[in-house]
């Protein structure tokens, strides 16, 4: 053939595979130079479409023929030359990286030596033709990578990120007959700028806790402009401005060592949104990429610009500031798929920061420690902890990273604990819904947060009179921020309002109540709690009471080392809220649970037996493992919205939108719904609720109820 094709545009125009290996390799080595890998991004950019000199592959792109495996034959070419990671990477670049198999799987087999024993038989269609236009570059290999199976797969990852966003940028480049730009998006040195007009206001400082604020963040900068790329904690009691004190620390940081960006891990739907909104009103609202499953870019016929452009942003984190959730981050750094791991490779030189960091989830938290090792020791990255109840994590640390400290930003002199301490903590034993009740009916301002969602409504139903609402994640989001709307309202006026919740409230919700009531837990949750009551410390601490009990219908399975674990440290500790007693609670609770409690689907384990099975653990991690689905409820807007969904409009705008008006159901109360008659089933497999009877302004979705998840995708 006179010239071999890797694409044709819409308008006609051709690309040679000799022209897209050039710039795909360009960017992936630009892409890799990030954590030293800058030999292996080029030999695998160079390798990726070799298939594609294959006559068959041509008859494909030109005369539509049948699909042809054009991945691997450069994986194969990679292996040959010694180069296992790049031939991995290859190999995946559109299907997802494979499990590796064992030598003597036969050619049929899907795995990574199946695909390479069928090249090696001759299996692929002849695509020689490419060593008539280009020669493989050598590529040196880490030393580390040697001795270490684990890290060969994170690096593998890292490096496929690489290669599928240069093989995609370059494609998208052609395609459209120009570099696509990601808008005006400010330097870190700006940022920096932003922020020092931002907290230009904070100066001098009003009043005690004002004063002790201002220290806290005047040490993260300095902390920031002098630290290298580490592992950090930030302890900051709630109140301490710890959201824009870490956001100081690591711009700052970003400042003095060059790093790219921020990426800001989140665990809550109501943390996540508020604190990206904050980001923004200092920032501007084009430096802050908001990620989650509730933000979702339309991409259709109408979708403009800047739409299409945060769109890819959510592929890539080419952006200044990331604010997403825990859920997105880990899960990306597990992925097998094209789609989620693109945008790792931008987490090298960045300053991670993971809000509420004890909510890393205990089954799965081993796994999310060395991914975050990984990142911090291998790729140039700092993380940062930070919490005001930080999580007893230094042993697993040490384990995974002996060689790197963890530094305090904010060690114990920097300021005085004792000032933010707003509450008084009364312990009154076992209270029964009757009792509870009748406790919350008689106070004017009372929030009472309990460990299920059955639990909650009994003990709404005994209220009485005005002013009591009830929360939970039956009541679908825009419900449930219309209720806090009220609720906020009546608290500012001094009106009657008593709330019963279960902990979707705790984290990152801003209401301020008098007095909390709060069901036997974990310390964490208990401490959250508390941060809902005398939120502004208008009142004094002995007028500020926080009310821990037990439910009479005993402690859940669930939760039953979480709370056996508080009981430990209520037992031992006057102060709950002290460093002391926070760090004995974690410690603790790590004890009770043991090391398989921390890698329940055995992760690490998995990684070091096998040889790579990507594909495996891609498959066993989720962080969140009961499966639940969506039901709109079809009221307010949210009626608007479903006539739209039922005429056929499927647009990504519309299922953002929808999203507001949605339950996450659990699977066994989701078949009882459909059996019931009660859902609508949509051809695109939405459920709309049918019955509104089954929906109530005050509870929300009528179940035979249970404890429900309150993390987000």
């Amino acid at each position: 053939m006179s010239q071999y094709l890797a694409h044709v545009a819409p308008d006609g125009r051709e690309q040679t595979v000799l022209a897209h290996l050039e710039g795909t390799a360009a960017l992936c080595a630009h892409f890799a130079a990030a954590f030293g890998a800058e030999g292996q991004g080029k030999a695998a950019g160079f390798a990726h479409d070799l298939g594609k000199y294959a006559a068959a592959f041509q008859r494909r792109l030109l005369n539509n023929g049948p699909k042809v495996d054009h991945a691997t034959a450069g994986a194969f070419e990679c292996w040959k030359l010694g180069q296992p990671f790049a031939a991995f990477a290859v190999a995946g670049h559109h299907g997802g990286l494979p499990d590796g198999g064992g030598q003597g799987d036969r050619p049929e087999v899907g795995t990574f030596w199946g695909r390479i024993n069928r090249a090696a038989q001759g299996g692929l269609d002849d695509y020689s033709a490419w060593k008539q236009e280009l020669s493989l570059p050598a590529a040196a290999i880490p030393d580390f990578l040697q001795r270490d199976a684990l890290a060969g797969m994170f690096f593998t990852r890292m490096l496929f990120s690489c290669l599928v966003d240069a093989d995609y940028t370059d494609t998208e480049n052609f395609m459209k007959g120009r570099s696509i730009e990601n808008g005006n998006t400010a330097s870190i040195e700006q940022l920096w700028e932003a922020l020092q007009k931002s907290i230009s206001d904070w100066f001098p400082p009003k009043g005690a806790l004002n004063a002790q604020r201002c220290a806290i963040l005047e040490q993260c900068i300095r902390e920031g402009e002098r630290q290298e790329p580490g592992l950090f904690t930030l302890t900051v009691p709630t109140g301490g401005g710890k959201t824009v004190a870490s956001l100081a620390f690591a711009l700052a940081q970003a400042k003095a060592q060059g790093m790219k960006r921020i990426i800001y891990v989140i665990p809550f739907t109501s943390i996540i949104e508020q604190t990206a909104q904050k980001f923004r009103d200092i920032l501007g609202a084009d430096n802050v990429l908001e990620h989650h499953s509730n933000v979702q870019y339309d991409l259709g016929e109408e979708a403009t610009p800047e739409s299409l452009r945060l769109a890819r942003a959510t592929e890539t984190w080419d952006m200044p500031v990331v604010v997403t959730t825990a859920v997105q981050f880990f899960e990306s750094l597990y992925s097998c798929r094209p789609s989620q791991c693109r945008k790792l490779h931008n987490l090298a030189q960045s300053v991670i920061i993971f809000d509420e960091a004890q909510m890393l989830p205990l089954p799965y938290l081993r796994p999310c420690v060395w991914a975050i090792s990984q990142l911090v020791r291998r790729y140039g990255a700092s993380a940062v902890l930070c919490t005001a109840t930080q999580p007893a994590l230094e042993p697993i640390f040490r384990e995974f990273t002996p060689e790197l400290p963890i530094t305090e930003l904010c060690p114990a002199p920097v300021f005085q604990w004792a000032i933010f301490r707003r509450v008084t903590f009364r312990r009154a034993g076992v209270l029964g819904y009757d009792e509870l009740a009748a406790q919350l009916q008689v106070q004017e301002q009372v929030l009472c947060i309990v460990n299920s969602r059955k639990s909650a409504q009994e003990i709404f139903r005994q209220l009485t009179g005005e002013g009591n609402f009830h929360l939970s994640t039956l009541m679908y989001p825009a419900h449930r921020r219309a209720v806090l709307k009220e609720i906020r309202r009546r608290l500012r006026e001094g009106l009657s309002c008593r709330v019963v919740s279960t902990s979707l409230v705790e984290a990152g919700v801003d209401v301020d109540f008098p007095a909390v009531y709060r069901e036997e837990a974990g310390l964490d949750s208990i401490l959250q709690a508390a941060g809902r009551c005398n939120r502004e410390g208008k009142r004094a601490p002995e007028d500020s009471i926080v009310t821990i009990f037990r439910g009479e219908d005993g402690t859940p399975p669930l939760f039953a080392a979480a709370t056996g674990a508080g009981r430990y440290v209520m037992k031992h500790w006057e102060e709950l809220d002290s460093p002391q007693a926070i760090h004995a609670y974690f410690s603790t609770l790590l004890d009770l649970k043991g090391k398989e409690a921390q890698d329940m689907q055995h992760i690490l384990g998995l990684m070091q037996s096998e040889r790579f099975p990507f594909r495996t653990v891609a498959e066993r991690f989720h962080l969140i493992n009961t499966p639940t689905t969506t039901v709109y409820i079809p009221q307010g807007e949210g009626a608007h919205l479903v006539e739209r969904l039922r005429a056929g409009e499927y647009s990504r705008g519309l299922y953002r939108q929808l999203g507001q008006y949605g339950v996450a159901v659990f699977d066994q109360h989701f078949q009882a719904l459909d059996r019931a008659g009660a859902l609508e089933r949509l051809g695109d497999g939405s459920a709309l609720l049918a019955n509104l009877e089954l929906y109530t302004e005050s509870t929300g979705l009528k179940l035979d109820v249970e404890r429900g998840i309150a993390h987000i995708l």
